[in-house]
């Protein structure tokens, strides 16, 4: 094997050029091996194989530096930096994780995770290396839904500005920027990465400028560019801002793209490459359904489906549910998403009510400033969200949402620990982050009836409110209990003495478990739904702080910030007599695994919460019941 002669960097140089298309289709058949057992992000890695093998045969790592956008398609880097053994347990826990890491390899120069930031990390490092006096190459590798983030074009803006040489790759494996004109575009590629193009072109304009008027000069000549040549040649846009193009060019052929990059090191300044690539290359399934491949479970080869096919459905098909019903009662219901239409649910409702589904795009700040716009108009907006994503709209919830007291209603999914993808996706701050703007509402649901329930009162409401829930499996648990929600109300579920369990969604679950035991054990307690988390049930903790020796807290977020240290304040202003325990995520990032194997390293699985219930009971004063 080809591939088994790679055991670190630079070690691809050794391959003959005869033998690279037969290595790209051993990398392919490691990945779609490994990830049908792992799962994980396999369509965008078979579609950047040919490209990360020219960047690796045009570089030489560590010393030249490659920032992934997101990171999603840097599996094929990790195999050519002499990582092909740890692909056994990528995405478990203490094992490799699905996107570069610093603290990998050397060869992984900065982390990555969400979209949009490689443009900037890059010119970051640029600038170090220039400030350093330096000669390494720098190359941020961008895809086309990438580019769609605000933050990509902030920085482009930036980068146009530079006298020295940065390279941009832009992945296109959807939608070409520029239409792709068969033998036209094919010529302009040819003519634009030859060497007499780039030095004319810098010769030009250096004798221009050397010429009296001669910046003047050279200003005309680019407000005179024609509006034909912004429709034949590909890239003005990124030529008018001061970013040489070059592009077209085939991203599966290695040769083309090595070619490509050898001419963009020559540039002086920004030079953006535009590699046309197919999302999902070699893998028939992933080729036909590319968003379904985007990051996968485990599934059959053969055939492409899950290996494990759910039989339940999960909290985002509940959404889905939920909000096709509520579109059909109310012409005023949109809904908004950044780029997620499958991974939120809003796929059904854009079937059938496409004049109120709005995609934006990887532009989470816009999406909620544009949800706030529709809400002003008069619309009830519904943005749905993943929790990690919506921590770039800060600034916009804020100011745009919570300041005019709008009704736009957060549907934030993958709430609390996500597992595989690791401490860039982990929902575990929205609550700490929302709690802390004001005019914000919050809710979590205990089990899928409920998460049905809080979406029609959130919509009602009239006000910003977000509604949080976890990825997986939508628990059926304590269906009995289906009280009407009231605004800042809790829901008692069993009211005892002693121990007062009081559980923020997903908790209640677990909460649920731990009070099974705990009367096993010959413990008298109480079980509450906290549904709201801001506004608090102030009424409620009174009435458990009074009545019970101990309250316990529980919540999948951060402790800082979160739902326990908002009761512990409101208990400690009130002088309640009782002790408050707080179960929460450390203030740490947490990393990639197994869900229930993090919940034991985090402290919030059923067998911690037991212990430390039953420790803090005792510290208290108190003994065993029965």
């Amino acid at each position: 094997m080809l591939l088994e002669k790679i055991t670190k960097e630079n070690d691809i140089k050794k391959i003959r050029k005869e033998d690279y298309r037969a290595l790209a289709e051993e990398i392919r058949q490691f990945l779609i091996q490994k990830i049908s057992v792992t799962g994980g992000h396999l369509g965008s890695n078979l579609g950047a194989v040919e490209l990360t093998m020219a960047l690796h045969l045009s570089l030489n790592l560590p010393e030249d530096k490659i920032i992934w956008d997101v990171g999603h398609q840097a599996y094929t880097h990790k195999l050519l930096t002499g990582r092909r053994e740890g692909f056994e347990s990528l995405r478990k826990y203490g094992g490799m994780s699905g996107f570069p890491k610093r603290k990998e390899s050397d060869c992984d120069c900065f982390d990555t995770g969400h979209s949009s930031t490689s443009i900037s990390a890059g010119l970051g490092l640029v600038k170090a290396r220039d400030l350093a006096a330096e000669a390494r190459t720098i190359i941020s590798v961008i895809g086309d839904g990438s580019l769609t983030g605000g933050m990509a074009y902030e920085a482009l803006n930036n980068a146009s500005q530079l006298k020295t040489n940065f390279i941009i790759i832009l992945n296109d494996n959807n939608m070409s920027i520029s239409e792709n004109v068969g033998g036209v575009s094919k010529y302009l590629n040819n003519i634009r990465t030859a060497n007499g193009y780039l030095d004319l072109k810098e010769s030009v304009f250096n004798t221009l400028q050397n010429m009296p008027k001669g910046e003047q000069i050279v200003r005309n000549i680019r407000r005179a560019k024609s509006s034909v040549k912004h429709l034949v040649i590909p890239g003005m846009l990124f030529e008018d801002m001061g970013i040489t193009y070059l592009g077209p060019v085939n991203g599966h052929d290695v040769e083309a793209m090595m070619k490509v990059i050898r001419e963009a090191k020559r540039c002086k300044n920004a030079v953006l490459i535009h590699a046309i690539t197919e999302k999902g290359k070699g893998f028939l399934p992933a080729e036909r359904h590319p968003a379904r491949f985007h990051g996968t479970d485990p599934f059959d080869v053969e055939t492409g489906l899950p290996s494990k096919p759910r039989t339940t459905p999960n909290y985002t098909d509940i959404f889905s549910t939920v909000m096709t019903k509520l579109g059909a009662r109310d012409e005023k219901v949109v809904a908004i998403t950044a780029a997620m239409p499958d991974g939120t649910g809003l796929k059904r409702f854009r079937n059938m009510y496409p004049a109120r589904f709005f995609d934006v795009g990887i532009a989470e700040q816009h999406a909620v400033t544009f949800a706030a716009g529709l809400a002003a108009g008069g619309m009830k907006p519904i943005v749905a969200v993943y929790s990690s994503f919506l921590q770039r709209a800060y600034d916009q919830i804020l100011h745009d949402v919570c300041i005019q007291d709008l009704p736009v209603v957060f549907a934030i999914d993958r709430a609390g620990l996500v597992g595989s993808d690791g401490e860039t996706h982990q929902g575990i701050f929205d609550l700490s982050y929302l709690s802390s703007i004001p005019n914000m509402h919050i809710m979590a649901p205990k089990n899928k009836w409920e998460l049905s329930d809080m979406l029609k009162f959130a919509l009602s409401m009239g006000k910003p409110v977000a509604v949080r829930y976890p990825r997986g499996n939508a628990w059926e648990g304590l269906k009995e209990f289906r009280r009407p929600i009231e605004f800042g109300t809790s829901e008692i579920l069993y009211e005892e003495e002693d121990i007062a369990l009081i559980s923020v969604g997903s908790m209640v679950k677990t909460g649920a478990a731990v009070r099974r035991r705990l009367k096993e054990m010959g413990y008298s307690c109480s079980l509450i739904n906290a549904r709201f988390v801001k506004p608090i049930d102030e009424k409620m903790v009174e009435e458990m702080g009074r009545g019970h020796k101990l309250l316990v807290t529980m919540e999948e977020n951060v402790s800082s910030g979160g739902f326990g240290e908002k009761v512990r304040e409101y208990a400690d202003s009130i002088n309640l007599p009782c002790k408050v325990l707080t179960i929460a995520i450390p203030d740490e990032y947490v990393e990639h695994g197994n869900v229930d194997l993090l919940y034991r390293e985090v402290g919030i699985d059923e067998e911690t919460v037991l212990k430390r219930v039953v420790t803090a009971y005792i510290s208290a004063g108190a003994g065993r019941k029965g």
